[in-house]
């Protein structure tokens, strides 16, 4: 067993007579520190759990297009990740912090029309696109982008960073 693996266990005995929201977050924080992606998931699950359950069944059609001109059409559920879906569907988009919004590895290029209906870009996100090559006035990381309803049948290009 690991060391955060018995530090777990350990934690878990000790809040076994605790209220039962307290035994939850206490799995949800412990979960992620034995995570591979040391956190993201739990983050992605607060900032999208209301996404996720209003399109819970629901799929979005839209297409990758890669630094070469090849297109990728996929299906994405509502509520994931841009960045996310690119590595269920095997496209190459780097993502090197995992999402975690410390780098511009996943920098993607939108249709004016569509970048219009995105939701403004933090402060953050605007720091790191800086260091993106290929910005444009249309460019967003794929790690701050959910998949909604809007995104149907969009064309998404995937810049030259060094591709």
């Amino acid at each position: 067993m690991n060391a955060h693996a018995s530090v777990f266990a350990t934690m878990m005995q000790r809040s076994m007579s605790r209220s039962p929201v307290r035994i939850r977050a206490r799995r949800m924080v412990f979960s992620t520190m034995l995570s591979p992606t040391m956190g993201r998931s739990f983050a992605s699950s607060l900032n999208t759990q209301g996404a996720r359950r209003s399109f819970a069944q629901e799929t979005v059609s839209f297409t990758y297009i890669d630094p070469t001109g090849e297109e990728f059409p996929v299906e994405a559920e509502g509520g994931k990740h841009l960045l996310d879906v690119a590595h269920d569907n095997n496209i190459e988009l780097e993502g090197a912090c995992g999402g975690e919004l410390a780098c511009s590895t996943c920098h993607l290029v939108f249709e004016e029309k569509i970048y219009d209906k995105l939701p403004p870009m933090s402060e953050e996100e605007e720091d790191m696109l800086d260091l993106a090559f290929e910005l444009t006035d249309t460019s967003r990381l794929g790690c701050q982008i959910q998949v909604t309803k809007d995104l149907e049948g969009m064309t998404v290009r995937i810049p030259d960073d060094g591709y």
